[in-house]
C-alpha cells in the first residue's frame, strides 16, 4: 500500500504531520476520509491500518497526529486540548480539499474514543461532511467524572487540578500525570487494566513514539468537553456510531444515550467487545468493515 507523508497547518500555525493514503483503483478525484485518534494516542496505533481499509474501497484516507503528540508540532507536549483538537479536524479537511486526488465535495470524518467525540461536534458544525463515523465514543467530560472516578477520589482529583493551576499561574510549567497505570488503584487518567495492557502491547509492538504521560490540564480540559451535546445538529448528514457492549473507557450507557438524540439518517453497531477490541482482530474486522460501508454507501454512491 503507498502513503504519502503530508504536513499541513493547524491551529495557531502548528505544522501538523500524518499520512495520506491513496484511493486505489481510480483515477479520477475520489472521495476521503479524514481520521484521528483517541487520548494522547498516535497514528501508528492502528489507524494505518484502518487507512488501508478504507483505501482498498476507493476513498482516500489522510490520518494524522493531534498538535502536542506523536509528529505533530505543538507546546505543551502530551497536552490534550480539545477545542484545538476538533478545529484541527477542520484544518484538515481543509487541506485535504486542497488536493487534486481529492473531490471536495464528499469528505468522511471518522474518530475513534476521544476523537469520537471530535468528530460528533465537527459533523454538526461543518457541512463539508457529508458522512460521519463515531467509535466508541467520548460523550461527555462532565458526566464521565462522575461516572468513571470514584467518588470518593473526586474530592482528591478536584483539588489537584486546583493545585495544578495555582503551580502554572506561578511558574508557568505543566505537571504530568501517567495515561495508564498496572495498579488499577493508582493516579492514571485512564487507571484500568484493560488500558494499561492495550497501550503497552500498543506502544511496544508498532508505536515506541507514543508516551505514558499527559499534563494534568489535560484532564481539566477534558472534564469540561461536551461533544454529545452536538448530536442533534449532524442530520441530514448521515451518522454511524460505533459502541461497544463492554466498554469501561468510553460508557456505553452514554453513546446510547447520545444516538437517541441523534436525527435520522443515522445507525448503530454494537460489538460485543470492550473499549480496545475495535483495534485488533475480530474487532477490527466488524468495525473497519462497518466504517468501510457506511463510507461507500454514501460518499461512492
Amino acid at each position: 500500500m503507498n502513503r504519502e507523508d503530508i504536513e499541513f497547518k493547524g491551529e495557531g500555525g502548528v505544522t501538523l504531520r500524518g499520512w495520506f493514503y491513496p484511493a486505489e483503483d481510480t483515477s479520477a478525484p475520489a472521495p476521503v476520509i479524514v481520521l484521528a485518534h483517541g487520548l494522547s494516542s498516535v497514528k501508528e496505533m492502528h489507524l494505518d491500518d484502518y487507512a488501508v481499509v478504507f483505501a482498498e474501497a476507493g476513498l482516500n484516507a489522510l490520518v494524522y497526529d493531534h498538535q502536542n503528540f506523536g509528529d505533530s508540532d505543538g507546546t505543551p507536549r502530551q497536552e490534550v486540548d480539545p477545542v484545538l483538537q476538533y478545529r484541527d479536524f477542520r484544518n484538515a479537511i481543509t487541506y485535504a480539499t486542497t488536493r487534486p486526488d481529492v473531490d471536495a465535495s464528499k469528505i468522511g470524518i471518522w474518530g475513534s474514543s476521544f476523537a469520537g467525540g471530535h468528530v460528533l461536534m465537527v459533523a454538526a458544525i461543518d457541512k463539508r461532511v457529508k458522512a460521519v463515523v463515531s467509535q466508541v465514543p467520548f460523550i461527555s467530560g462532565p458526566r464521565g467524572l462522575d461516572r468513571l472516578v470514584r467518588p470518593d477520589f473526586i474530592p482528591h482529583i478536584r483539588e489537584a487540578l486546583e493545585g495544578d493551576r495555582l503551580h502554572r499561574f506561578t511558574d508557568g510549567a505543566s505537571t504530568m500525570l501517567p495515561v495508564v497505570t498496572p495498579d488499577p488503584m493508582g493516579q492514571a487518567v485512564m487507571p484500568s487494566t484493560e488500558a494499561y495492557e492495550w497501550f503497552s502491547k500498543t506502544s511496544a509492538d508498532r508505536a515506541p513514539n507514543w508516551k505514558n504521560e499527559m499534563t494534568v490540564r489535560s484532564l481539566e480540559l477534558a472534564s469540561e468537553y461536551d461533544p454529545g451535546s452536538y448530536i442533534s445538529r449532524i442530520a441530514p448528514t448521515p451518522l454511524l456510531m460505533i459502541v461497544a457492549a463492554a466498554d469501561a473507557v468510553a460508557p456505553f450507557e452514554f453513546a446510547l444515550d447520545a444516538y437517541e438524540e441523534a436525527r435520522e439518517p443515522k445507525q448503530i453497531v454494537i460489538t460485543q467487545g470492550g473499549h480496545f477490541d475495535a483495534y485488533s482482530g475480530p474487532g477490527f474486522d466488524e468495525c473497519s468493515a462497518a466504517a468501510r460501508d457506511h463510507f461507500v454507501k454514501h460518499l461512492r454512491a
